[in-house]
């Protein structure tokens, strides 16, 4: 990207200056080096997304962000609710994208001598790959009550404990879903996609807590160096991809009906008070369960694995947090607490210390923030500031962030490369896709410790601990 179409606020903080018809400015979180990596589209749908009905503060960029299809991916913005818009460019075809952590109760060393067997008993276990299909294939009426339900209705059918919910995002179950708002062709892509990874960027991951940066909130995380964790990384499958791609058909229509001009048809969007955005909130909300669901049917699937191979396994949720959603959250804006409908694509949620949607044990130190790494680097947990809170409405980065397409990997690297130059460094590779593990080769991203760092010293979250590979299951 070319600086000088920014002005340098801070040391990691650049605003694009409002010109045109932006109502705000734009404003990046990034380190010199990752703004100039980042390609000029990032400036573009940066300013795009701050021409928008509606939008308040600024139409903000994350330290991992790239292209994306209308908003950049490592986007936020929020609208009022009188006057703002909802765009499905916003959220992202895979709605609910998220991340989840599970302790063990195990170290390194219990599970070394047993990494192969765990790495086979977990690929058989976890449906992955395009068009992967699962155990469960749901009614009609069972469909409406998972839309309804997520991960509730899961634990309430036997997948998971009811101890998991308080651990996740919405505690389980995304308020205001309709499934009657849910095509059938959506739901038909779903009947039998509940409990499965997909593909992508998509993983399950075994992971060695390798350092500690924060020891307050490691020890209210429970993470201890040495200690394996287990990471699940997936949304709502073609589910969500369905409702995203119906609602742009169907914002454009409802963008010129109600006299909003466009800089990009890919930023389609509808009124929140209006007919069409009322019915894309609430079949979103209905993806977000669908994806609160498919985790938590994952973690079950997890825990029957892990416990064939190492019995003394004990996996407990520390927390499910997704960043494709738009949601309905106070935040202080002009100095006053205000209800905003906040876009996070390719976004976490962040919240700081305090924050009353915490379960009690977590909030005096903040929300977990689930960091995605590659299969051949580290991920991170991070916790919520209170800066966060104010300068990006509880927003942080999701992970290390593209810097090559699917394409581009294609061209550099070999998937049974990939692979045996993993296990040469003892992470073992379990995939479907040859040709998936090369488009999601290491070298295809961004340095993620270097995104978290930037993320840390910008205020939106703190470091806590970073997490290494040692098995991972890939879509």
């Amino acid at each position: 990207m070319d600086l000088s179409l920014l002005k340098r606020r801070t040391e990691l903080e650049w605003v694009i200056e409002p010109r045109g018809k932006m109502r705000v400015p734009g404003l990046l979180f990034a380190s010199e080096p990752l703004v100039r990596a980042m390609d000029h589209k990032v400036f573009e749908q940066v300013t795009n997304v701050a021409t928008l009905p509606g939008i308040r503060a600024a139409s903000m960029a994350m330290p991992d962000a790239h292209w994306g299809y209308g908003f950049a991916v490592g986007g936020v913005a929020a609208f009022d609710p009188d006057g703002g818009v909802v765009s499905a460019g916003g959220v992202g075809f895979d709605i609910s994208c998220g991340v989840r952590c599970l302790r063990t109760r195990l170290t390194r060393a219990d599970v070394e001598p047993k990494k192969k067997d765990l790495a086979d008993a977990l690929f058989r276990a976890i449906p992955a790959g395009v068009g992967s299909r699962g155990r469960i294939r749901l009614s009609g009426d069972e469909m409406d009550r998972m839309l309804r339900g997520g991960a509730r209705w899961a634990v309430e059918k036997g997948w998971g404990e009811k101890g998991d919910l308080e651990r996740i995002e919405e505690g389980g179950a995304m308020r205001d879903a309709r499934p009657e708002a849910v095509s059938d062709r959506a739901r038909a892509r779903m009947r039998d996609e509940v409990g499965t990874l997909g593909s992508g960027n998509h993983y399950l991951e075994v992971q060695e807590v390798a350092e500690v940066h924060d020891a307050a909130a490691a020890e209210a995380f429970g993470l201890v160096v040495g200690d394996v964790v287990i990471s699940i990384h997936c949304g709502s499958r073609g589910f969500g991809h369905q409702i995203g791609t119906e609602a742009l058909r169907e914002m454009l229509d409802a963008g010129r009906k109600h006299g909003i001009d466009l800089p990009d048809r890919e930023l389609a969007c509808a009124p929140i008070r209006s007919k069409e955005g009322e019915h894309y909130l609430g079949a979103m909300r209905a993806a977000i369960n669908v994806a609160l669901a498919n985790r938590q049917v994952l973690t079950h699937l997890t825990r029957e694995a892990v416990g064939s191979v190492l019995p003394q396994s004990d996996l407990t949720l520390l927390y499910d947090v997704s960043h494709n959603t738009c949601k309905v959250e106070t935040h202080e804006v002009d100095g006053k607490p205000r209800e905003v409908y906040v876009h996070r694509k390719g976004a976490t949620r962040a919240w700081g210390p305090g924050h009353p949607g915490l379960p009690d044990r977590l909030r005096s130190v903040g929300q977990p923030v689930l960091i995605g790494g590659t299969m051949g680097t580290s991920s991170w947990v991070l916790a919520g500031t209170e800066k966060g809170m104010r300068a990006s409405f509880g927003s942080a980065c999701h992970g290390a962030g593209r810097s090559m397409s699917r394409h581009q990997a294609l061209k550099q690297w070999n998937g049974k490369q990939v692979v045996a130059e993993l296990e040469s460094r003892g992470i073992l590779i379990r995939s479907p896709s040859l040709r998936g593990v090369a488009e999601e080769a290491p070298g295809a991203y961004k340095d993620v410790t270097e995104v978290v760092e930037v993320t840390e010293k910008a205020g939106l979250a703190r470091r806590v601990a970073k997490l290494l590979p040692i098995v991972t299951i890939k879509g």
